[in-house]
């Protein structure tokens, strides 16, 4: 879409309405905002790209173990704590029960400077050993982003609606024909769609976005070229 324009909310249930030919006393507002927030859980949950990318910064509490997991977390993708010299060194990631054999002391009276960390539940990830000093840590972590169903980005737009409508758009559409439940051929049409824009826009995040034209060189594709002719 051209530059400076938005993908509202509004935008989108319009269209899903007029592709589908389905008025709103069928597709509501309140159907089509299950179809847009189950279509972004859909292309957010397949790869890791740039949009997601949070960084927290908090402190270890002397004695706890036990640090809180940010509402909006889904993925932890790397922990850094400052040491007493200053320097950030990164924590090794392990299972809780490594942690438990490793750390089979975990108590207040017996502290010392985490090494590991671990998922432990829903709410909290787990340090080892535990901390004797509250050291400085930044959570490098996949966030969960704002659905254009938000009120505060309805009328705005989000990342994923400004500047990859057609995936947004086609995964919408997949889910509308299912609810639907048919015609099929327009459901298998809207889904390989989908399919073949989120290859591109995986491409672009994990590829193209994550390259130095100074490091990895210039993309170049093979081009076919022919032997000249012999006479």
């Amino acid at each position: 879409m051209p530059a400076g324009l938005t993908y509202t909310l509004a935008n989108l249930q319009t269209d899903i309405r007029n592709y589908t030919e389905v008025g709103s006393t069928v597709f509501s507002d309140a159907v089509l905002s299950k179809f847009i927030i189950n279509s972004e859980n859909r292309i957010y949950r397949s790869f890791d790209a740039d949009l997601e990318r949070f960084y927290a910064t908090s402190t270890c509490v002397i004695g706890n173990r036990y640090v809180t997991i940010p509402a909006d977390l889904r993925v932890i993708r790397y922990i850094q704590l400052t040491n007493d010299d200053g320097d950030q060194v990164y924590l090794e990631q392990r299972d809780p029960s490594f942690m438990a054999e490793y750390y089979s002391t975990p108590s207040s009276s017996s502290t010392s400077i985490p090494k590991y960390y671990a998922n432990w539940d829903e709410s909290y990830w787990v340090v080892s050993p535990t901390p004797d000093t509250a050291y400085a840590i930044t959570l490098a972590y996949n966030k969960e982003p704002v659905s254009l169903t938000d009120s505060s980005v309805s009328t705005t737009g989000t990342y994923i609606s400004n500047k990859y409508q057609d995936l947004l758009l086609y995964a919408c559409l997949v889910n509308a024909y299912g609810y639907l439940k048919g015609p099929m051929d327009m459901l298998q049409h809207y889904d390989k769609l989908y399919k073949e824009a989120l290859e591109t826009y995986a491409t672009e995040q994990m590829g193209r976005r994550r390259r130095n034209e100074y490091q990895d060189g210039v993309i170049r594709l093979p081009i076919k070229s022919e032997s000249p002719s012999t006479f």
